[in-house]
């Protein structure tokens, strides 16, 4: 290659200085630490409105909704809480309990109302009787007949995990993408520098 040409143009990049890009690159880099610190304390205040809403009965899938909306659109919001962590780390434990508990006193209530219904309809079928000895084969026979079983609560409805993006147009994004574009730039101003210099002599 002729070395007047690389002269000339080792004086072009030799006017884009290393320590601007280095200097540039520092800034940008430390602005999208922040904001991705930030995107994570946001997904983690709206987790813990999801735990508050579920421990106290409040408004659950209004919480969901808005850590849903959030995680899907903000980068560095990944719910996993490290490899010890339970998956899936958003677990509606209080509402399970308390649907538990609601299809547990539905089952004893209707029980009951099997049982008041099974005397009575075998004191219409066996009005004498000493002590209603004929009685308690017809109770035993019409609950068995009529036996409330407990539907089962599907836990996984309660369980969930959301997968935050790789990119986000935010400032979060915008930074990672600009930091990492003035690495690039820096490392070829680098070794381009370097060449055209060697070249030159």
């Amino acid at each position: 290659m002729n070395k007047k040409y690389l002269h000339h143009l080792w004086t072009k990049i030799r006017s884009i200085k290393v320590w601007y890009l280095l200097a540039a690159f520092l800034v940008v880099a430390t602005i999208a630490v922040f904001a991705l610190r930030q995107n994570n304390l946001g997904m983690v205040d709206l987790r813990q409105v999801v735990y508050e809403a579920d421990e106290k009965g409040g408004d659950v899938e209004g919480a969901l909704q808005e850590l849903r909306k959030y995680v899907y659109s903000h980068m560095n919001t990944d719910l996993a809480s490290g490899q010890t962590g339970v998956y899936p780390p958003i677990q509606l434990k209080y509402t399970y309990q308390r649907l538990q508990e609601a299809e547990k006193n539905r089952v004893n209530k209707d029980s009951a109302q099997i049982y008041t219904d099974a005397q009575a309809e075998c004191e219409r079928q066996h009005p004498t009787g000493f002590s209603g000895s004929g009685r308690i084969p017809c109770i035993e026979d019409y609950v068995a007949k009529h036996n409330v079983a407990a539907k089962p609560v599907p836990d996984a409805l309660y369980k969930f995990d959301f997968v935050s993006p790789s990119w986000s147009p935010d400032l979060a994004g915008f930074s990672v993408a600009l930091a990492v574009l003035l690495l690039v730039l820096l490392i070829i101003r680098i070794i381009l520098g370097w060449w055209l210099k060697r070249s030159t002599k």
